[in-house]
Order: structure tokens, then sequence, then C-alpha cells
């Protein structure tokens, strides 16, 4: 595909980059930085778009699938899904909207989840644009690896997370494992080099501690898209 059609397919035909990016964003919550989404498109390249799903559980719920057909217009634009199926992630749990530490899961249903949410995502999105990872791939790290990785946040900022903050005032418990949650999340966006990361709105300080990681390893930051949960 010459680089005049592929900047035509990514913002959908006759549509600016501005209008594309306008269109792609009409019903999220929030598309940060602003502008961001439209300067990536105006690239002409098709962009890596990534989700990330913990098989917590054997279904996808209903706050999923709005997430995977906005992955599917940006599919339909020629773009790349990248969806990351956090079999690693899903040992320490999502902190995100929680008032107490998740329960361990244990690796056979994580592993049996992961196979029912594949088959349901392709349900939606198109296998011809759409890559398929486990975070295990990078995750499983030696410990100079994760200490590179935790160096790149402090506590502090960590804990700026409302959930923490809430948790942390009200004197629960908060695991050290759950406060590594956001960083192991924002490492699978340097994993895939992702251009835009797609999420619940309540995943927004994970997406946003993602553009920091990215900056910190010298990748470009992804924009963070935003759906209502």
């Amino acid at each position: 595909m010459t680089s005049a059609a592929v900047s035509s397919t990514a913002t959908g035909g006759d549509r600016t980059p501005a209008q594309a990016a306008a269109w792609l964003a009409r019903n999220a919550v929030d598309c940060l930085p602003d502008g961001e989404l439209a300067r990536k498109l105006a690239t002409g390249r098709p962009l890596r778009v990534k989700l990330g799903i913990d098989p917590t559980a054997p279904d996808i719920h209903l706050g999923f699938t709005v997430v995977l057909q906005k992955l599917r217009e940006f599919q339909d634009l020629g773009h790349t899904v990248v969806l990351i199926v956090g079999d690693y992630t899903a040992r320490v749990g999502d902190p995100s909207g929680r008032s107490s530490t998740r329960p361990v899961l244990d690796p056979a249903q994580i592993d049996a989840n992961a196979r029912t949410f594949q088959q349901q995502a392709l349900s939606v999105l198109d296998p011809d644009r759409l890559e398929v990872r486990f975070n295990g791939e990078w995750l499983d790290m030696d410990m100079a690896s994760l200490f590179a990785l935790l160096r790149r946040a402090t506590v502090g900022q960590i804990l700026e997370r409302d959930d923490f903050a809430k948790r942390y005032s009200a004197h629960e418990p908060i695991s050290l494992l759950e406060l590594l949650y956001p960083m192991l999340q924002g490492y699978d966006s340097v994993a895939v080099r992702a251009d835009v990361e797609l999420g619940g709105a309540d995943q927004k300080f994970n997406l946003l501690l993602g553009r920091d990681i990215q900056r910190a390893y010298g990748q470009p930051e992804q924009v963070i898209l935003t759906m209502p949960c």
C-alpha cells in the first residue's frame, strides 16, 4: 500500500486527521493529550492501538464490549489493534475501583479465562488487523530489569491514584504488589510500542502513567482514550 493510500485509509477516506480524530473520540470520556490523536493520524502510518485485558473472569463484561467496538473502528481505518492478555498482571490484580485487595487467582483458571476472552474478542475484532500478546512474554523479567522499571515512578506518584488515596486515608491495607500493577501495565505499552491505549474511565491513572513510562524508556508517548465504564 502506498503512503498516500495508508494516509487516506487511516483518516477514513475524505476525513482530515482532525475530523478522523474527532470521530474516533466522539463517545469517549477522555482523549488526551488534546490534539495528539490528530497529530498521530496525520503521520499517515497505521497506528498501534493497545487494549489490555486481565482474564480474571470467564467472560468479558459489557463495559469491555464498548471498548472492543471502539477498537474495531480503529481497525476499520486501517490501524492495528494490539490485544494484551494479562496473564501476568492477572496474578497481581488490577486495583482500579477496588476498596480491598483482590484475591489471588489460580494460574490454570487464568489460562482458561484467557482462551475464552480471545474467542469473545474475535467476535468483534478483525483478525487480519489484530495482534494478540500475553504480557508474560516481557513481564517474566530478571530482577535488574524490574529494578530499572521501578525507578521510573515514586511512591507518592502512585499513591495519588484515587483508589489508593482513599484506601490509604481510611487505613485500609494496600499490598506492595498492588502498587506495582500500574507500573506493569505501563511497561506493556513500552513492550508493544503503543501509539494509543484504550481503557475504561477508571483506568485513566494507569493509562497516563503509561505515557510517563514510555517517555522514561525513550519512546513517543501514547494517546489515551477512555471509555464509559
